[in-house]
C-alpha cells in the first residue's frame, strides 16, 4: 500500500486549462479582495484629447553643440572678462608665431595692450591672459612696458602669490630697468618673510634676489634677521654683510634675533621650500650665531634626502658640508641614500662636487659609499675625467685637499664648521690652557678656521681612501680609462691633472704596490703616444702642445720610473731633435730631476746640448 503524502507540506495549485496558472487575488488583512479604482469615462476622454507632444530625436553633434553653448553661457556669467580673454587669445595665437613680421607683431601687441588697459591686475590671474601679457611684455616698446609696470605696481604682492600672475611678475623683473627693479624690491619690504613661506610667492623673492645687486640682496636678507629690521626701512641701510657684524653695529639682542629667525625659517623648512639661494644664505648666517641646541636641531632637520635640492648654490653646498660634518651616522646615511641616481648630476655641479668631496673625506661607512656613490661614478668615469667639476671627487681620493686642484675658497669651504658645534682637538685645548687669560676671549670662529676637513670621521684617512679607491675596484677602472683616453687627457686643460695623479700613483703612493703593473702599462701608453713622429699639417706633437708638454715634464721630474721609460722608448738618441721650443722643457727636465738614476741614464746625451748652449736649464 502506497504511503500517504505528508499533509504538512503545502500542495501546489493545479494549472488552469491552456497551461497558464490562474491569477492570484490579493487579500487584505481582513480577507477582503483589494479592487483597483475604476477611471471614469470623462477622465479617459480627457487623456485622449491631450496627446503626448512629439520630441524630435537629436543627433550627437547637435547635443555637443548645445552643451558647448551652455558651457559658454555659464563661463560668461561666471567670468567678468571672458569675452575679452577670447579676443586676446585669438590675437596671441597670431603674435606668438615665429614667422611673423616684426611690424605685424608690434601692431598686434599694441592692440592687445589697448584692450587690456585698466584691467591688467584683474585679468593677470587668468592662465590665458597671463600668457598673453607675458608675450606682450617681451615684444612691446619700452613706453608700453613702463605703462604696464605702473598699472600693476600697486598690486605686486597680490600678483606674486597667484599661480599664473607670478610668471608675469618675473617677466616684468627680467625686462625692468634699474629704477623699476629698485621700486619692486622696495615694494617687497615687510613682506619678504611672508612670501618666502608661500610656495608661489617665494619664486618672486628668489628672482628679485638673483637679479639684485649686493645692497639690494642685503636689503631682502635683513628682513629675516629681526622684527625691527622688518618694520623700519631706515635701519636696513647698514653696509655690513655678516649677521654678527649687523648685530654688533645695530646693538640688537642676539637671543631676540635667534628667536625671530627660528620663527621665520622653521615654517619654510617644514613646507619643504629649500631650493632658493636666499634661504640658504639665511640658514648659513643663522648657524653662525645659533647656540649648540638650536644649531643641532637645524642640522638634524636638514639632514634628509631633501638636502640634495640645496647643494646647487654656494651657501647650499656649505650647509651640505655642515650636515655631513656635524650629523650623526644615521643622518649621513639618509643624505647619501638621497643622492642615489643623482650622483652624476651632483658631481658635474660646481657646488655639488664639494659636497661629494666632503662625503668621501668624512663618512666612515665605506661599504655604503661604494654601493651608492662609487658605483655611479664608475658608470660615467670617462665623462668625469675631463670635466672641470666632475674630476674633483676623483682628485680628492688620489690627492686629498691639494691646493693644486682646489682653490683657496673651496678649501676654506671644505674646512668650515658651525662654531657652536665644533670640538677642539687636544692640542688646541692645551694651548688654550697654557696661554692664560689673554686667550680666554677668543671666539669659536678661530676654531672653525683651524678645524680639519675630515672632522667627524673616526677612521684613519689613508685607510678610508684605500677602501674607496683600491678595494672598491675604482682605481683599476680609473687606470684603464686613462689608458684609453691618454692623448685626450694629456691635451685637456682639466684632464691633465687626473692623468698626472694616476700616473704618479696618487699621494702616499696609494695605488702601489697593488697596481704597479697597471701603472707601468699607463707609462708605456704615454710613451708610445709621444713616440709618434713629428708631422707637418697634423695636430701638435705631445712634446709641443701647451698642456701635454708641461704634464710630461712634471711626470719626468716627479716619477723616475716614468722618466726612464720615456727616455728608453722615445728620447734615446733623439734629444737634439726636441731641444728647442716647448719640447725643450721636456728634455731639460731629464737633467733637472732629483733622481740620480735618471741623471746617469741621460747625462751622456743631454749634457753636451747644455754645454753647447742649445739647451738651457731652469735656474
Amino acid at each position: 500500500m502506497a504511503a500517504k503524502p505528508d499533509d504538512s507540506k503545502k500542495r501546489k495549485h493545479a494549472p488552469a486549462a491552456g497551461g497558464k496558472s490562474a491569477p492570484k487575488k490579493l487579500k487584505s488583512s481582513t480577507n477582503k479582495v483589494l479592487k483597483k479604482p475604476h477611471k471614469s469615462t470623462k477622465q479617459l476622454g480627457d487623456k485622449k484629447q491631450q496627446p503626448k507632444p512629439h520630441v524630435p530625436v537629436e543627433s550627437k553633434r547637435e547635443r555637443r553643440i548645445q552643451a558647448k553653448e551652455l558651457a559658454e553661457a555659464r563661463k560668461k556669467k561666471r567670468k567678468k572678462h571672458y569675452t575679452l580673454e577670447q579676443e586676446l587669445a585669438s590675437l596671441w595665437e597670431k603674435m606668438r608665431t615665429r614667422n611673423i613680421a616684426k611690424e605685424e607683431r608690434s601692431r598686434l601687441v599694441s592692440d592687445a595692450l589697448k584692450k587690456m588697459k585698466g584691467k591688467i591686475p584683474e585679468i593677470a590671474s587668468s592662465h590665458v591672459s597671463s600668457r598673453v601679457l607675458q608675450t606682450c611684455v617681451k615684444h612691446c616698446t619700452q613706453d608700453e612696458r613702463n605703462a604696464v609696470f605702473v598699472e600693476i605696481r600697486p598690486h605686486f604682492i597680490t600678483l606674486a602669490t597667484n599661480t599664473y600672475a607670478v610668471h608675469l611678475v618675473t617677466k616684468m623683473l627680467d625686462n625692468a630697468s634699474k629704477e623699476q627693479q629698485a621700486q619692486f624690491i622696495s615694494a617687497l619690504h615687510g613682506h619678504v618673510a611672508t612670501l618666502l613661506r608661500h610656495m608661489v610667492g617665494s619664486l618672486v623673492v628668489e628672482h628679485a634676489y638673483q637679479l639684485g645687486n649686493a645692497a639690494q640682496k642685503q636689503t631682502l636678507l635683513m628682513e629675516l634677521y629681526s622684527p625691527e629690521l622688518q618694520l623700519f626701512k631706515d635701519l636696513i641701510s647698514v653696509k655690513e654683510a655678516r649677521l654678527v657684524d649687523v648685530i654688533s653695529n645695530l646693538q640688537l639682542q642676539k637671543g631676540s634675533v635667534i628667536r625671530h629667525m627660528t620663527s621665520v625659517l622653521q615654517p619654510i623648512m617644514e613646507k619643504g621650500i629649500l631650493d632658493h639661494s636666499i634661504i640658504h644664505r639665511a640658514l648659513v648666517e643663522y648657524l653662525t650665531i645659533a647656540d649648540k641646541t638650536s644649531a643641532a636641531e637645524i642640522i638634524q632637520q636638514l639632514s634628509s634626502p631633501d638636502l640634495v635640492r640645496m647643494i646647487h648654490t654656494k651657501d647650499g653646498s656649505k650647509i651640505g658640508i655642515f650636515c655631513i660634518k656635524h650629523g650623526s651616522a644615521k643622518e649621513r646615511k639618509k643624505i647619501i641614500k638621497g643622492m642615489k641616481d643623482k650622483v652624476g648630476k651632483v658631481a658635474r655641479d660646481k657646488c655639488g662636487a664639494l659636497v661629494l668631496v666632503s662625503i668621501l673625506s668624512i663618512v666612515d661607512d665605506t661599504k655604503l659609499l661604494s654601493k651608492v656613490i662609487i658605483r655611479e661614478l664608475e658608470g660615467i668615469l670617462k665623462e668625469l675625467l675631463s670635466d672641470q667639476n666632475g674630476r674633483c671627487p676623483l682628485l680628492q681620493l688620489l690627492h686629498p685637499n691639494s691646493s693644486r686642484h682646489f682653490s683657496p675658497d673651496e678649501l676654506a669651504a671644505l674646512g668650515s664648521s658651525v662654531p657652536s658645534l665644533v670640538t677642539k682637538s687636544p692640542s688646541e685645548v692645551n694651548e688654550t690652557e697654557t696661554s692664560g687669560l689673554g686667550e680666554a676671549g677668543k671666539e669659536d670662529a678661530d676654531v672653525t678656521e683651524s678645524s680639519l676637513v675630515n672632522e667627524g670621521g673616526k677612521k684613519d684617512p689613508l685607510t678610508r681612501r684605500q677602501e674607496l679607491l683600491v678595494h672598491s675596484g675604482l682605481a683599476e677602472k680609473l687606470i684603464d680609462a686613462c689608458c684609453d683616453m691618454a692623448e685626450e687627457l694629456l691635451r685637456s686643460n682639466f684632464g691633465k691633472d687626473v692623468i698626472y695623479e694616476v700616473a704618479m700613483g696618487g699621494a702616499d703612493s696609494i695605488l702601489s704596490p697593488t697596481l704597479d703593473g697597471k701603472l707601468e702599462t699607463l707609462h708605456g701608453v704615454i710613451a708610445s703616444l709621444a713616440a709618434h713622429p713629428k708631422m707637418e699639417g697634423s695636430d701638435e706633437h705631445l712634446f709641443e702642445h701647451f698642456h701635454s708638454s708641461r704634464t710630461i715634464r712634471k711626470l719626468i721630474l716627479d716619477s723616475p720610473s716614468f722618466a726612464c721609460t720615456l727616455y728608453e722608448k722615445v728620447l734615446k738618441g733623439k734629444c737634439s731633435i726636441w731641444a728647442q721650443g716647448h719640447s725643450a722643457k721636456v728634455i731639460s727636465a731629464l737633467l733637472e730631476t732629483s733622481s740620480a738614476m735618471v741623471h746617469k741614464l741621460v747625462k751622456k746625451e743631454v749634457q753636451p746640448l747644455v754645454d753647447d748652449g742649445i739647451l738651457k736649464l731652469a735656474k
